[in-house]
């Protein structure tokens, strides 16, 4: 018997309710920040030594976006990251080896959509390095035992001094779970009196460029919206690019508030299903991504459908998210058409990238949590 999408979809539901179930600017690279009083008396476990793990270790334990952060410095997107809006009392330790970095007690709202600390919980756990890529002049910070990319370092920041930090490159633990964790002296950091490092600051100027360039506070990383079909079927094919380095399944390009699968998948909230891609352009640019990827896993000509999914939740579109890309969308759905990969006219829309809503737990990650679930996605090989 044929399995729709939504059926599927249905079916996890049941199952589930039946169990009960880089930062930023700065100016010439320092020797040293401005010296501040340490946050809190330093613990005794802040002696405790750390070590790196091997390379096949660090591939296993991270993330790819995790591991391009800290092993090959990259920047992650600013405001999609786990920690910026993170707003809980806790510890961020390295993610590579568990060494203790920041305390929330010093982190700040900087404005710039990365986690910002005035200064770490142990100066001795950072060291700094001047970083002249990107065209830009600016002082790296880098975990001590990890030597793991942590972020940089500016004179802006509400004591002159701010911390950018990828939220890639920590870990956070809850002040509840540090003794469980073996960082139970430092639950002291946060009974003492006194005010956080709290306070918007955005008055960051941006880092000295190279001459003739222009300032740039920008990611290393590209993010790309893409919409297909099934979120489920596009992931699981676009989580296998190299290049790719996360991907999340969820709703956008409609117009109603609080978006979520049981009003989408009536096709009347104007949603597509999409997934948002972070890739690394110097591994696959964008238009790779679109010619030999995305417009090769779905068909592009069928309004409204694909395989046994009907509905505008289920159409083609790319959502740029800059003029660069809408640039690059037309001119490889032009090449696309040209080609004559397909019987019919292309119907992908080129939109602006709008509002994003992730599409619940449940969802994600789909196809590697059920290997033999329903997609009518794959890949075809004309155009090679």
């Amino acid at each position: 018997m044929s399995l729709t999408r939504s059926s599927a979809a249905s079916f996890a539901l049941l199952a589930l309710a039946t169990l009960g179930v880089v930062g930023c600017g700065a100016e010439e690279a320092h020797s040293a920040p401005p010296q501040t009083a340490p946050s809190r008396s330093a613990p005794a476990t802040m002696n405790k030594t750390y070590a790196k793990p091997s390379e096949a270790v660090l591939r296993e334990r991270l993330t790819p976006l995790q591991y391009q952060v800290t092993q090959r410095d990259a920047t992650e997107p600013p405001f999609r990251n786990a920690y910026w809006d993170n707003h809980a009392d806790g510890l961020y330790v390295d993610v590579t080896t568990g060494e203790p970095l920041f305390s929330s007690r010093d982190k700040f709202d900087s404005g710039t959509g990365w986690p910002s600390f005035v200064r770490p919980v142990d100066k001795s756990r950072v060291t700094e390095h001047r970083d002249v890529s990107h065209g830009m002049i600016r002082t790296e910070v880098r975990s001590k035992a990890g030597d793991a990319h942590l972020g940089h370092w500016f004179p802006d920041g509400p004591r002159g001094s701010r911390y950018c930090i990828n939220s890639a490159s920590l870990r956070f633990i809850p002040v509840a779970q540090l003794a469980a964790e073996g960082y139970g002296e430092y639950v002291a950091l946060f009974e003492a009196d006194g005010p956080k490092s709290a306070g918007v600051h955005t008055d960051n100027a941006c880092a000295t460029p190279a001459e003739g360039a222009a300032p740039s506070c920008e990611t290393t990383l590209e993010t790309a919206v893409l919409a297909g079909g099934c979120f489920w079927g596009m992931e699981d094919l676009l989580r296998k690019i190299p290049g790719v380095l996360e991907t999340e399944v969820g709703y956008t390009g409609g117009g109603t508030d609080a978006p979520s699968y049981e009003t989408v998948h009536t096709g009347r909230t104007g949603h597509a299903e999409a997934v948002r891609v972070v890739f690394d352009p110097q591994v696959v640019s964008f238009a790779e991504l679109l010619e030999r990827h995305f417009f090769k896993m779905h068909d592009p000509t069928t309004m409204n459908r694909q395989g046994n999914d009907i509905g505008s939740q289920y159409r083609s579109a790319i959502f740029y998210t800059s003029e660069a890309q809408r640039e690059v969308a037309e001119q490889v759905k032009a090449k696309v058409e040209a080609a004559g990969w397909w019987k019919r006219p292309v119907v992908t829309e080129v939109v602006p990238a709008g509002e994003w809503t992730k599409a619940e737990a449940y969802h994600q990650d789909y196809l590697v949590r059920h290997p033999n679930g329903y997609t009518c996605h794959f890949m075809r090989d004309f155009g090679e």
